[in-house]
């Protein structure tokens, strides 16, 4: 420990600049997959606001459970199939994938193309099943 703080005092400059990159690089993941809600928060959405799920798993991975209700367009569709979610703009969209990574390229997609509140599924579907939710088959 001792080791740590001698380096820390010797090239303080250097801890400025590796804490300054890591917060930027924090900053920019962060905006680039939009806000991400926990599943109390996506529960919360769906019931009292109505919101839309958007699953852009693959079919297959879709076809073995999703959340009900769930809109399913596979991510690498999503561009042509827009219109068919068109009508849900001014509702919360909240978007799923299988852990939570994929969903944030959709997200910002979606909030490009006009969606007023989307935000993404944290953990995704896995999270979801982990935590005991329903899931159709």
């Amino acid at each position: 420990m001792e080791q740590v703080i001698e380096f820390a005092t010797n090239n303080f400059m250097l801890i400025i600049a590796w804490v300054l990159t890591l917060a930027m690089l924090i900053f920019t993941e962060q905006r680039k997959g939009g806000k991400a809600v926990n599943t109390h928060e996506a529960t919360r959405l769906i019931n009292k606001e109505n919101a839309v799920i958007l699953d852009i798993r693959p079919k297959k991975e879709y076809d073995t459970g999703h959340i009900t209700n769930a809109i399913h367009i596979p991510v690498n569709e999503l561009d042509t199939r827009m219109t068919e979610i068109n009508k849900h703009k001014e509702k919360p969209v909240i978007v799923v994938c299988n852990l939570g990574q994929t969903a944030g390229a959709a997200t910002k997609k979606l909030m490009a193309a006009g969606f007023s509140n989307v935000v993404k599924l944290s953990g995704g579907m896995t999270e979801w099943k982990a935590q005991s939710l329903p899931v159709l088959k």
